[in-house]
């Protein structure tokens, strides 16, 4: 089969498996949807090209304030590839125990928050000690990996514990071992990825269920949205409502920071 068939077969078996989680995406909206309302976040991490994930969620087109987009650049901003800032340091430091308790000392949490963390294969050190801590603070926690990859793959930890083992539900995007889905002839490694169009798809079906749930409460979510929608007017101010709400709620996890 040529690549571009291989390809779109493969992402409508992700797409399957997405649709098959119905019941978890809801659940996981359900716990989001509360903690927006109780004016608090849900906390997002990923690092790698996980945090394509996390940027996906808040904020762009489409998406609401609520989130909490943890986005640490030292694990993510790679795109120099070698030098300084460059992919080798990232993969380094994504396995440096401790690492995910500094991120996190700089954030009040509370047991009303609650959180998503993206990890592919699940078994980076930051990964699995972000989730956690979260749990340890009585934060409920959804892991968005890729259930084949990470069975198939050694955790970096010595104990042995992946991100699903400190996961209170687990969404599964669907991709093969080694996320890679296309197979070409003369070539021995698969190419073309296929967990970031897993967890995208799981990303947006949970926002889009949360913005159900907000609007049933009466709280209607302030959502980013192009002019070419609302006009220029509205959608300026859209975005200027939902980056002050944003600003409200952050303010929130910095006021008691070493108060406890």
């Amino acid at each position: 089969m040529d690549p571009l068939n291989q390809y779109i077969n493969k992402s409508k078996q992700i797409i399957e498996t997405v649709e098959k989680q119905a019941d978890g995406i809801r659940m996981a909206a359900d716990w989001f949807a509360e903690t927006i309302l109780n004016g608090r976040m849900g906390h997002l991490f990923g690092s790698g090209h996980s945090r394509i994930m996390v940027e996906e969620m808040w904020p762009r087109y489409g998406s609401f304030p609520g989130f909490n987009p943890i986005v640490e650049l030292s694990l993510s901003f790679h795109n120099l590839v070698v030098g300084a800032n460059g992919q080798r340091q990232a993969m380094y430091l994504e396995n440096v125990s401790g690492f995910a308790a500094r991120i996190l000392r700089n954030f009040d949490i509370d047991e009303r928050d609650s959180a998503l963390i993206i990890s592919s294969g699940g078994t980076s050190i930051v990964s699995v000690e972000m989730a956690g801590l979260f749990q340890e603070k009585g934060v409920k926690v959804v892991a968005i990996l890729t259930k084949e990859h990470s069975s198939a793959s050694a955790s970096k930890r010595s104990d042995g514990k992946k991100l699903g083992d400190y996961a209170d539900l687990v969404l599964d995007t669907g991709a093969p071992v080694g996320d890679a889905m296309v197979k070409i002839d003369g070539l021995d490694t698969p190419v073309s990825p296929g967990s970031s169009l897993g967890g995208i798809l799981l990303v947006n079906s949970i926002k889009a269920e949360v913005a159900k749930r907000l609007t049933d409460a009466g709280q209607p979510p302030k959502v980013l949205t192009a002019g070419a929608v609302v006009g220029e007017k509205r959608s300026a101010e859209l975005f200027e409502s939902a980056y002050d709400e944003h600003a409200r709620r952050l303010a929130k996890l910095y006021q008691n920071i070493g108060n406890k």
